[in-house]
């Protein structure tokens, strides 16, 4: 947790994977989005999952493509 807060994106994805296995989608989406934020390329990647499958969004097929689409950041 102390890596979480310190928003470091590679945490807040692992926070993620945690959440959503466990069925917490809700907190794993916050997760992931924030991480996603901050420029993290497997963020992007599971929030196009996210979007895709519906999992606490609605299906969206724009927003599967825009997150695949972005390219990862230094």
């Amino acid at each position: 947790m102390k890596r979480v807060k310190a928003n470091d994106p590679v945490a807040m994805v692992q926070m993620s994977l945690r959440r959503y296995f466990s069925g917490g989608y809700d907190d794993a989406f916050r997760y992931v989005n924030k991480a996603a934020a901050l420029g993290d390329a497997g963020a992007h990647f599971l929030l196009a999952r996210f979007y895709h499958e519906g999992k606490c969004v609605e299906k969206d097929g724009k927003k599967v493509l825009y997150h695949l689409e972005q390219p990862p950041q230094s």
